[in-house]
């Protein structure tokens, strides 16, 4: 169930208009986030006149308010129901010093109520708040319209993508991934700065896969832990022919992995596979990464630390499970359209029906079949399609990523592994972007439209160098 989110609002009066709008603006709002399910923190008509924000004194007091809160506030809305006090405006975000990201609504004029009884001109106002959060170096955000009532169908659809974009913002500080073993040898493509994760309030725990098969080791097949993992595979997917040796270690490694994130309080992950736990423990890890990534807490293969970053991002815009794919192979002469694969350890949520456990056919071939049990194979379904992908620059001393959107398709697709067609608008000059800067093969996909907020957020408020295909 999604975390209810919390918004701070700050209500805009400037007195020479009329200040009963204020008063119903402020209702409207609140009206409008409740709707949304949205809890709302805002001063009330007894703290200030109204419950808006004109004075400085009032700037005070919704500001101390806010960091009452500070916890618990995702973001917040400043409303205009008209022209506004862009001074006490400005100054309560500068003093409540929150750092969440800041959305700016103005509600419309009526054109039959252009007298000064009910004039807003919160449409020139607007401007005027925006000025002086330049001036205060406050990263904002704007409606898709100037002007848009809280009761409009376009407030409703700004309101769910600004929730997206604090979702983002708040899960990507003060994130804690966890990796896995070491980066294969021969995946250089997923190397990264661990010093530019930690510019930017990302932090890395490492843990040696040595540890992991030690644990494993020590932990009997009667242990709690074990058969509780063990219990939740059989529930999660049909395991097929696997045999139960195979099905036994992977509960281990399952329940040795969520210790450790438990204990070292990590969010996501990214695994060594590629082949030291198909030689040394005979499985691959893929059934154990996928049902994290469904329960909207991603892992990535092959160590790619940016990848389960670039699949969080869009889990947290969306609410649903994200899967790291390859950018792998044309899909006929259709320049719009390639296959996406991983061999795979994509959530459940991906496929279409008839999903089952499997060996992985890639590396059996180098260590055997009986090795390699573990791997889900099947068809992604069609659907709306997002996808991210971050990388660390350490030539510029930056993150950078692109974001984009297309679907999944029902195109016919003879293969192994998880495997789907994906057609993009202008996919050829996406994949030139790709090449010329120099990304990962690797890219995070979600089902849904939400390469709008993870733009926003990356860009605006997280100050990475963003690239949107579209």
């Amino acid at each position: 169930m999604a975390k209810q989110m919390t918004m701070g609002v700050i209500v805009g009066n400037r007195g020479f208009f009329p200040s009963h709008l204020a008063t119903s603006g402020r209702l409207e709002m609140i009206a409008a986030l409740e709707a949304a399910g949205i809890r709302p923190i805002v001063l009330t008509p007894e703290e200030t006149a109204h419950g808006a924000v004109e004075s400085y004194e009032d700037a005070k007091k919704c500001a101390a308010l806010f960091k009452a809160h500070a916890a618990e506030i995702d973001g917040i809305i400043i409303t205009l129901p008209n022209f506004g006090e862009e001074r006490g405006l400005a100054d309560t975000l500068r003093l409540a010093n929150l750092q969440v990201p800041v959305l700016i609504q103005a509600t419309p004029d009526h054109a039959g109520k252009m007298t000064i009884a009910f004039r807003r001109d919160s449409f020139c106002g607007k401007m005027s708040i925006c000025n002086n959060l330049k001036q205060y170096g406050i990263p904002y955000s704007l409606t898709r319209l100037h002007t848009e009532a809280p009761d409009s169908p376009e407030f409703k659809a700004d309101l769910e993508w600004f929730g997206g974009v604090c979702r983002v913002v708040r899960g990507l500080k003060n994130l804690r991934i966890g990796a896995i073993g070491a980066r294969p040898t021969a995946f250089n493509t997923v190397r990264y700065s661990e010093k530019l994760l930690e510019k930017s309030g990302i932090t890395v725990e490492t843990l040696d896969l040595s540890e992991v098969m030690g644990r494993i080791t020590r932990m009997k097949d009667n242990d709690d832990a074990a058969q509780e993992k063990l219990a939740a595979i059989r529930k999660y997917i049909p395991v097929g022919q696997t045999p139960e040796a195979a099905l036994m270690k992977m509960a281990k490694l399952g329940a040795v992995v969520d210790h450790w994130m438990t204990a070292s309080e990590l969010t996501v992950s990214a695994v060594q596979c590629w082949t030291s736990i198909e030689e040394f423990l005979g499985i691959v890890p893929c059934t154990v990464m996928s049902m994290m990534s469904e329960n909207l807490i991603p892992s990535a293969c092959e160590v790619d630390v940016l990848g389960t970053l670039s699949m969080y991002a869009l889990t947290l815009a969306s609410e649903t499970p994200s899967a790291l794919l390859d950018w792998n192979n044309n899909y006929g002469d259709n320049p719009d359209k390639a296959v996406c694969f991983h061999c795979s350890n994509l959530p459940k949520h991906f496929f279409n029906q008839g999903v089952k456990m499997d060996f992985q056919q890639i590396i059996a071939g180098t260590v055997g079949k009986d090795n390699t049990y573990g791997t889900l194979d099947g068809t992604v379904k069609a659907g709306a399609m997002s996808f991210a992908r971050f990388s660390t620059d350490d030539f510029t001393g930056q993150i950078a990523g692109y974001v984009g959107e297309g679907a999944f398709t029902n195109d016919p697709l003879t293969t192994f592994g998880g495997a789907g067609v994906v057609e993009i608008p202008k996919m050829q000059e996406l994949l030139r972007y790709i090449c010329e800067n120099g990304f990962e093969h690797h890219v995070a996909a979600n089902f849904s439209t939400t390469a709008a907020p993870v733009h926003e957020a990356a860009s605006k408020y997280l100050g990475w160098k963003m690239h949107w295909h579209r």
